[in-house]
C-alpha cells in the first residue's frame, strides 16, 4: 500500500472511532509528510507548538525547508484565509512565513512568499462523515509536496523587502516570547514541585528559566519597572536588529549563521554580544528557536550587496545599520517608531 492510500486508511480509521481531534491525525500526516520527500523530516514538538509554532517544522538533513500548519477536519479555511472567525490572526501571523502549508487534513494549501501557489483537495466527506478519497487526489498532492520541498529560499534585494519579511518574523518571536513567559513559569513551579520532593542532595537548584533570567538583565541594565509584554517586543527587536547588524559585518565567502552572529557584534556592547553568545548555543528554548533560524535563513540569502547600495549617500546615512533601522521599524510598528522619535 503507498504512502497516500495509508494515510487516506489512517485518517478514516480515525474518524471511525467517533472521538477525533486535529491532534489525532497528525502521526499520520507527519509519516506521509516523510515518506513523499528524501531526506525530509517533519518534527511536531507539542511544547513549541503550545507557544505558536506551526504544528509541523520540515527540514532537509538539518536545513530548514519550512512550515505545515494543521486544522481538524471540517475547519473552515477560506474563513482563516480571509482574517475572519478563531483562526484568522493566526493565519495573518503564519502569512510572514516564507514557506509554509495549511491543511485540514483532506485540503493541502502552498504558501510562498506572501502567496498561494497551490491547493490540492485529497478526499471529502459523504452524507454519513466517510472520508471518501478524490480522483487523482494522492498525484496532486505528490505534485504540491514536491514544490513545497524544492523551494528554493527567499532571496530580498531591496531595503524595503527586507523591511518587511524582518519584521513579519520579528513579530512572531515577539508573540512567542510572551507565550513562553507563561510555559516557562508553568515548567518552573513543575520543577520546583518536582525537587522539594527529592531527597536532600538529590538535586541540584534549577536555574532560572532562560526568557526570566534575560527579563531581569533587562530589567538592571536598562528599564527597572519593564513589563514582561514591552520586553517581548523589546527582545524581539534586539534579536533581529543584533542578527541584522551581524550580517552587514559578515565575511562574504562565509555562510551566515546563528553562531556566527555571537562572534560579529562590537565589543563595545556587551550586553549584546552576551545575548548573542546564548542565542548561538543550546540555551535558547526551542519555542522560540525555530523563528530566530528562520530570520537567520531570511539574511542568510539577503543580497546585502543591493540593499545596501543606496547608504552612505548624503548626510545622517553613513551607518547603514541606524539608517536601515527607521526602515524597519516603519514595518514592524510605525506607532513605536513615531513614540520613539527614530
Amino acid at each position: 500500500m503507498n504512502a497516500f492510500a495509508e494515510y487516506i486508511r489512517e485518517i478514516r480509521k480515525n474518524l471511525e472511532k467517533g472521538d477525533s481531534t486535529e491532534h489525532t491525525h497528525r502521526t499520520a500526516l507527519e509519516t506521509l509528510l516523510e515518506a513523499c520527500g528524501k531526506d525530509i523530516d517533519a518534527t511536531n514538538e507539542p511544547r513549541r507548538i503550545a507557544c505558536g509554532a506551526p504544528d509541523f517544522n520540515i527540514t532537509r538533513k538539518g536545513v530548514p525547508v519550512g512550515h505545515v500548519e494543521t486544522k481538524d477536519i471540517g475547519v473552515n479555511l477560506d474563513e482563516m484565509e480571509r482574517g475572519k472567525g478563531p483562526n484568522g490572526e493566526q493565519f495573518h501571523r503564519y502569512s510572514t512565513l516564507p514557506n509554509w502549508i495549511l491543511s485540514d487534513y483532506l485540503e493541502f494549501r502552498w504558501y510562498a512568499a506572501g502567496q498561494k501557489r497551490l491547493t490540492v483537495r485529497v478526499a471529502g466527506l459523504d452524507g454519513k462523515g466517510r472520508v471518501k478519497a478524490t480522483p487523482d487526489g494522492g498525484e496532486k498532492l505528490a505534485q504540491l509536496l514536491t514544490a513545497f520541498y524544492d523551494e528554493p529560499a527567499l532571496t530580498v534585494g531591496t531595503a524595503k523587502e527586507l523591511a518587511q519579511r524582518m519584521a513579519g518574523l520579528t513579530r512572531i518571536i515577539r508573540d512567542l516570547i510572551i507565550a513562553s513567559f507563561k510555559h516557562e513559569t508553568e515548567e518552573t513551579q513543575r520543577k520546583l514541585v518536582k525537587e522539594a520532593r527529592e531527597p536532600y542532595g538529590a538535586a541540584l537548584p534549577s536555574r532560572g528559566p532562560w526568557l526570566h533570567n534575560w527579563l531581569a538583565a533587562f530589567r538592571e541594565t536598562l528599564i527597572p519597572d519593564l513589563a514582561e509584554t514591552e520586553f517581548a517586543d523589546m527582545f524581539a527587536q534586539t534579536l533581529a536588529y543584533g542578527l541584522f547588524a551581524a550580517r552587514i559585518h559578515a565575511p562574504a565567502n562565509r555562510e551566515f549563521s546563528r553562531e556566527m552572529a555571537a562572534f560579529k557584534l562590537p565589543k563595545t556592547n556587551p550586553f549584546l554580544r552576551k545575548l548573542f553568545a546564548e542565542i548561538a548555543g543550546v540555551d535558547m528554548p526551542d519555542t522560540v528557536a525555530w523563528a530566530v533560524e528562520d530570520l537567520v535563513n531570511l539574511l542568510r540569502h539577503a543580497d546585502m550587496a543591493e540593499i545596501l547600495r543606496d547608504f552612505g549617500k548624503g548626510k545622517g546615512k553613513e551607518d547603514p545599520v541606524v539608517h536601515f533601522y527607521e526602515t524597519f521599524l516603519a514595518a514592524y510598528d510605525p506607532k513605536v517608531r513615531d513614540q520613539r522619535g527614530v
